[in-house]
Order: C-alpha cells, then structure tokens, then sequence
C-alpha cells in the first residue's frame, strides 16, 4: 500500500520498539519521515535503513520533556520537508514501582516524558497540522484502560494522554485535524524488556496484561497507526483502538 505518498510524518521515539515500527511503515507507505528521539545514534541507524529502501528521512535528536527542544525539532522539520501531515507521539518510559515507596523524581520524569511531551510536541505542531488538515496518533496504552501492578506513574501519564487526545480531537474537528490513540498491549520492544520490578511485586497480578494470542512485534501497532493517519482513517477521531491480542476483552 502507498497511502502516505506526499506525506509528511513526523514521529517521536523513532529509535527503537513501536516509534521505530512507525518510521519504517510510514516510510515504506511513501511518506518523508521526520525520526525523532533521543538517541541520536539508533536515529542515524533507522534513517539509513529508510534510505537504504528508497525512502525519505532525516533525523533530529530531541529531548521531548524540553519545552525548548520541541520548539526547534518541530521549526527544523518544517524547513526540511516544508510542513507536517501527521504527528505520531510514540516517545516514553516505563517504570515499575511500588506506590507506597513512589519517588517523587520518578514520578515526574514519567509525566514529563508521557504526558507533559506529547502535549508539548502537538502543540507545537497543530498550526501545520491545521494548515494540511492532519492527522496525530498519540501512544496510550492498556494501561490506560486497565490497573496496572506497580504501574501507578505509567498508568497515570497513559491515562492522561488518553484524556489529552480526546480534548483535541474535539476542540479541533472542525478545523480538519483527527487525534486518536492506541492502546498496546503486550507487545515485544526494548523499553518492556529492560525494566526492573520491585521485590514487593505479585506477578500473578500480571496475568491481566497478557493477550490471548501471544506477545507479538511492533509492527502490528504501526500498522494500525498508519491506517490512522492515512485516507482510510479519514472518519476516527477521538479513538482508543486496543492492539492486545484480547487482554481487556
């Protein structure tokens, strides 16, 4: 399929798991991809890889809690490709910890970078996003949707975006902008990988965020994400759609 052709996206977490999925899709759809992270290495990385299959990209490192650092990732793309069509915010963190023993410090660093950043980013890309009648997917989860054990700061950064995206699919309907979520669940990337469980953890508890069809790749969320931002996603706006093999069904 080439739904994205002339297209431009940009998408945040671009160097690895769902963001990185995304970028490749909407290259491989034809659009000219905007790689975003903070790893500026696994960005160069992902861009030669676009390149390498004759597509179009360019990579700008960004620290998405840095009010300042959106600012100039979001004017750099515009000079680049001249405006954006879609935003896909698929940058985060994950975190467990016991509530009861919750830090402060890392409390705020997962808002800032859930939820404080993805306001950050669409707001500063909504004037484009208005001018092209665009598009933005913005990265809920299940978490969202669901408790989650130990996950009190990730779920509420989730939540939170949830909410957001709602917010602005409706104060921006009628000047041609769609928002919607998706809400993964139980999906194989490096960030669900690496993380650290507290010793009070009860792992049976976490039967509730396993599907019923077996962990799978990013790539089953990219592909719903460019569905999204895509003509055939032209009447959702204000959407949740869950991409977890059934957990919460």
């Amino acid at each position: 399929m080439q739904r994205l052709v002339g297209k431009t996206v940009l998408v945040t977490g671009a160097a690895n798991g769902i963001g990185r999925a995304s970028a490749l899709r909407a290259s491989a759809e034809g659009a000219s991809v905007w790689c975003v992270d903070i790893d500026s290495d696994a960005l160069d990385s992902l861009v030669a890889d676009i390149k390498a299959e004759g597509g179009q990209a360019a990579a700008h490192a960004c620290d998405i809690s840095s009010e300042n650092s959106i600012k100039g990732c979001v004017a750099a793309c515009v000079e680049k490709f001249g405006g954006v069509d879609a935003v896909v915010n698929m940058a985060g963190v994950l975190c467990f910890e016991d509530t009861g023993e919750m830090q402060l410090a890392q409390w705020q660093r997962v808002i800032d970078i859930n939820l404080t950043g993805t306001m950050l980013l669409t707001r500063e890309v909504l004037p484009y996003l208005i001018e092209r009648k665009g598009s933005i997917v913005n990265a809920a989860s299940t978490a969202a949707l669901s408790g989650l054990p130990c996950g009190a700061a990730y779920s509420a950064s989730k939540g939170g975006v949830l909410a957001f995206t709602r917010s602005v699919a409706v104060e921006y309907a009628k000047r041609g902008v769609r928002a919607n979520c998706v809400c993964p669940g139980d999906i194989k990337t490096g960030m669900t990988s690496k993380v650290d469980f507290p010793e009070t953890m009860d792992f049976s508890l976490m039967s509730r965020i396993s599907s019923l069809t077996g962990a799978r790749g990013p790539e089953v969320v990219a592909g719903v994400i460019a569905m999204l931002i895509s003509a055939d996603g032209a009447h959702i706006t204000g959407e949740d759609i869950r991409v977890d093999g059934g957990t919460l069904s």
